[in-house]
């Protein structure tokens, strides 16, 4: 398995809010979602070229997956690629976890294979990883990628799957403008120096660098997100309001600006999209170029919010 044979779009679409939905939702990002609404964000972002969706079981204990089965039925299976995650801290007791857990996750996402499958938080590296072996030879998956892991666990997991013949295809990590931790810890680079793709998901840090949210006009009370981001607003203001000057001057949002960013540092964004006019912000966003002076004004604002945004799920990249 190479790189050449996966294919990555500017842009990966994420479906982690998509577990809010239905009864078994947990209620993350306060997101009111239906079928009929989600469908349509598919049919408009297949339009525009963006078929990579990624999804977990984590995500809504398998109600994120379970709904973005449903909704890519509407497509044929090639017309679409697959990203799902084995998640070490829920593993199940039986002979094999990985397998079991792949195998709950095709049956959610009616499918027979996974384009790039992921172990999505370290673990026990050395232990976990062989799993992934035997799924790549038996097809079930194409491509292998590790998230939240840091360089010793990135190349770690490499060395192992190497000696089988295959290797780490992709990372995906918490990236954005507020934390830069995978590139101070020298996990871009070694990403573009062995050919491995960078996902950076939270590009937008759950909407609190969308341009959207204000101390005035604070995230959705009651959420988690809510709790994380809506302290910290006011020293955003200045972050958000360069964005969003910067966007006005192309007819783009602050949002579009930063997901440019995330594209301009050799990253692939993974965006959250609930709503279809999320799908034109993408469009916009990857024809945005942003010159060296905008990248380093834009960094500089968000160095100086002095904000830790770190979730309590995933560790400091630097060590």
């Amino acid at each position: 398995m190479t790189t050449e044979n996966l294919n990555i779009p500017p842009v990966a679409l994420g479906t982690w809010a998509w577990g809010d939905s239905g009864e078994t939702g947990d209620g993350y990002f306060g997101s009111s979602l239906t079928q009929a609404g989600l469908e349509e964000v598919a049919d408009k972002a297949h339009a525009a070229g963006f078929t990579l969706w990624d999804t977990a079981v984590v995500y809504g204990m398998g109600r994120s997956e379970t709904v973005l089965g449903g909704v890519l039925t509407r497509f044929d299976r090639s017309a679409y690629q697959l990203s799902t995650k084995f998640t070490p801290q829920v593993a199940g007791e039986g002979d094999d976890p990985v397998a079991d857990m792949l195998d709950q996750s095709l049956a959610r996402l009616g499918t027979d294979y996974i384009d790039l499958y992921w172990i999505h938080s370290p673990a026990d590296v050395a232990w976990w990883t062989p799993h992934l072996i035997p799924l790549l030879k038996s097809g079930k998956v194409r491509h292998v990628g590790v998230s939240n892991h840091n360089l010793g666990e990135i190349e770690l997991a490499d060395r192992i799957l190497g000696e089988a013949g295959f290797r780490v295809e992709a990372v995906q990590n918490h990236y954005s403008l507020l934390y830069r931790s995978s590139e101070q810890a020298g996990i871009l680079d070694h990403c573009r120096k062995e050919g491995i793709q960078f996902f950076a998901y939270m590009v937008l840090e759950q909407g609190a660098l969308s341009g959207k949210y204000s101390p005035e006009n604070p995230l959705p009370e009651g959420t988690n997100r809510a709790q994380a981001y809506n302290g910290i607003l006011p020293q955003l203001k200045a972050l958000t309001n360069k964005l969003a000057a910067i966007g006005a001057k192309q007819g783009a949002a602050a949002s579009d600006v930063a997901i440019a960013w995330a594209i301009a540092k050799g990253t692939t964004p993974l965006i959250g999209v609930t709503r279809p006019g999320y799908i034109d912000g993408l469009a916009r966003a990857i024809s945005i170029r942003l010159s060296g002076d905008e990248i380093a004004e834009l960094e500089a604002l968000a160095d100086a919010a002095r904000v830790n945004t770190c979730g309590w799920w995933e560790k400091e990249m630097r060590v």
